[in-house]
């Protein structure tokens, strides 16, 4: 698998996952373990860039507006490195604030999930239980304050965001757009410079 293909493949989980967490908002556990899989993503990508390799860095996130002119206002690469260093920041905050909510619940759940019969019988069983119905519980307002508010503020601006990314990919990009959603080959060099998410 190229590089380039790695990244598609890597751009489509990212997307749905967060689509999916983002539908999800009100489902409390499966939205929790949704964000779990996104920090895990993120934090595969985040190690990715450290791989030394053009295409995976960071940098790759930082608009120049070297060159920029009135001219080519729509269609210079910083306006697509804007809209993804907006995706990058809002993601990862949404992210972090989400796991900040969760307080590690959901990863506490799991864990009491497999533990044995034998210890579920013991004590921790009315732990497990209610660690079961917080988890479960968490579906309807967060009652968190200003960290759901950020939380959810955060979410629903990156919508705005990837929206906006979406919309000029396919107006101004769209051989770039194409690639990325696997509609077509890898024959373009803009797929390889505009977009490395």
């Amino acid at each position: 698998m190229s590089i380039m293909q790695g990244l598609r493949a890597y751009h489509a989980a990212l997307g749905l996952l967060v689509i999916a967490a983002f539908l999800t908002g009100e489902l409390g556990i499966i939205h929790a373990v949704l964000g779990y899989a996104i920090a895990v993503i993120i934090g595969g990508r985040l190690i990715a860039a450290i791989s030394g390799l053009r295409q995976l860095g960071l940098s790759r996130f930082y608009p120049r507006f070297d060159g920029l002119t009135l001219g080519n206002a729509f269609t210079h690469p910083a306006i697509s490195k804007t809209l993804l260093a907006g995706i990058a920041a809002c993601l990862i905050l949404a992210t972090a604030t989400g796991i900040a909510l969760d307080r590690g619940r959901t990863l506490s759940l799991a864990t009491s999930v497999v533990v044995t019969e034998a210890h579920a019988r013991d004590d921790s069983r009315d732990d497990s239980r209610e660690l079961r119905r917080d988890a479960e519980g968490r579906g309807g307002k967060q009652e968190d304050g200003i960290l759901g508010e950020a939380h959810e503020g955060l979410s629903n601006f990156l919508m705005i965001i990837v929206g906006l990314h979406v919309a000029y990919l396919f107006l101004f990009k769209r051989p770039l757009a194409r690639f990325m959603l696997f509609l077509a080959v890898p024959n373009s060099r803009q797929a390889k410079s505009d977009h490395t998410p």
